[in-house]
């Protein structure tokens, strides 16, 4: 079993599987490490579980880009606060 979760520590490394168990609504998997201990890890961070579809089509793309969300979140912000006093909900943006 190899861990595939991109940051966490131990990535990319391969392990002796045990058991894959079920507690407490949590999905682990159970594998021996270099000492020989008994490890827990998320079930889907491991390869184990198949990688999620979404993000085998996406390959690293996506169409938000940083700059773009943080431009939204300020505009969604300003569209907040200036709601017409008369409780309607029409706010008239101009967009670039």
């Amino acid at each position: 079993m190899r861990v595939t979760h991109p940051f966490h520590p131990l990535s990319g490394q391969e392990f002796e599987f045990v058991k894959r168990r079920r507690n407490w609504r949590a999905d682990r998997v159970y594998v021996l490490d270099a000492a020989g201990e008994l490890v827990s890890l998320p079930a889907e961070w491991t390869d184990v579980v198949p990688e999620d579809p979404f993000v085998v089509v996406a390959a690293g793309r996506s169409p938000f880009h940083i700059a773009g969300l943080l431009e939204l979140s300020e505009l969604v912000a300003q569209m907040a606060t200036r709601r017409p006093a008369g409780g309607g909900s029409a706010v008239k943006v101009n967009l670039p």
